[in-house]
């Protein structure tokens, strides 16, 4: 079985839209587009080398039509992005000049890739890493797909904005396996899936 993980960027009240620049996702008339700009510092900038590493991706329609139209000519920043396998969910675009991507329409299908060992359906990597793809990262959680969440996560609140956790996700346990702070304020946090939701009281 793959492992899905999740990296967002999100600020303290879970806002995950348009984090990269002012004209990535205007959706809603959304107006603080790029907003991680200011606390990028090198210590980050480390950091998310290291989580870019070769993996294949599942993306949602619109993130991969924004990968589509700047990764393949700047894969020098993201060293295998050309090569790995892009797993597109959509049902309105069906082909892409970008050299290995597939296209996927329903929950089946992802369970069926999640399913499957590496090098199968023409994988290379036993991973499976989604960034931006909201409306996707939603069905994952409804449907309880997420392996790990590896989120950074921004002194600011924005809000208004699409959300990393909204209507559909299930009641899940997280274990943190890796944290840092950057000198700009940016906690970053790796989970794991954990089992079920504890509970119990608190008190003498």
């Amino acid at each position: 079985m793959r492992k899905i993980i999740v990296l967002s960027f999100i600020t303290l009240d879970g806002v995950m839209q348009a984090p990269g620049g002012p004209e990535e996702d205007t959706t809603d008339g959304f107006k603080y587009g790029g907003w991680v700009a200011p606390y990028f510092d090198e210590v980050g900038g480390e950091i998310m080398k290291k989580q870019m590493k070769p993996a294949d991706l599942l993306l949602g329609r619109k993130t991969f039509e924004i990968f589509a139209s700047y990764w393949p000519e700047h894969a020098d920043l993201w060293p295998g992005i050309n090569e790995v396998t892009k797993y597109v969910v959509s049902r309105t675009t069906k082909k892409s000049d970008w050299k290995n991507s597939v296209f996927f329409e329903t929950l089946a299908d992802i369970q069926k890739l999640k399913n499957q060992p590496a090098g199968k359906l023409g994988s290379k990597s036993s991973d499976i890493q989604v960034h931006g793809s909201g409306e996707l990262i939603q069905l994952l959680l409804k449907n309880d797909l997420v392996d790990e969440l590896w989120l950074k996560i921004y002194p600011i609140t924005l809000g208004k904005g699409k959300k990393l956790f909204d209507n559909g996700t299930i009641p899940a346990a997280f274990a943190l396996t890796e944290s840092s702070v950057t000198p700009t304020g940016v906690i970053i946090a790796n989970y794991r899936r954990a089992g079920k939701v504890r509970t119990g009281n608190v008190g003498a």
